[in-house]
């Protein structure tokens, strides 16, 4: 989130997608953790010039926020997550975020990403109906790394262990 400018505070640690196992290993003070995924979700990359000779690839934008959602404790909570769809929302590609979370096939994810798309008002209603189309009648937390406990949300089958105020703060911060 951090090379694509989606974050408030600098991130200590980094991690990358792999198709293998990997150690964990610490860089120049950063520590970099290797989540490996399965090859079909391969996807969504974009090449970062991080010198003027070298480039790298990292998970595009709309992958990073669906990554972030899948994944909350890797990206600082759903928090942070909210925090990096509000300040890319602009530049977001809606279709693309839609379809990556399609090919994605996670009910949680679905959730997490329709709740905040609506909150935020980021996409027209009928984009968030085809999300809603694809929930099944089970609940997820908003934040699995936080404790079960919050009011639920029947519209998009989540229990919001955050207060919805908080989240409706951050674009006023």
């Amino acid at each position: 989130m951090e090379l694509l400018r989606m974050v408030t505070q600098p991130q200590l640690t980094i991690y990358v997608s792999t198709l293998v196992r990997k150690p964990p290993r610490t860089i120049h003070g950063y520590e970099y953790r290797f989540v490996t995924v399965r090859p079909g979700h391969f996807f969504g990359l974009t090449e970062v010039w991080i010198t003027k000779q070298q480039a790298i690839k990292v998970s595009d934008r709309e992958r990073t926020i669906l990554d972030g959602l899948r994944q909350p404790e890797y990206a600082g909570g759903i928090p942070e997550v909210a925090k990096a769809l509000w300040i890319s929302r602009s530049e977001l590609k809606l279709d693309r975020l839609l379809d990556y979370a399609h090919r994605l096939r996670n009910g949680a994810l679905t959730r997490r990403l329709g709740f905040l798309l609506e909150l935020y008002k980021v996409a027209p209603p009928v984009k968030l109906d085809r999300l809603r189309r694809e929930l099944t009648s089970t609940y997820d937390r908003l934040d699995p790394t936080l404790p079960k406990s919050g009011r639920f949300e029947a519209r998009w089958r989540l229990q919001l262990n955050i207060a919805k105020s908080e989240l409706e703060a951050i674009p006023h911060t």
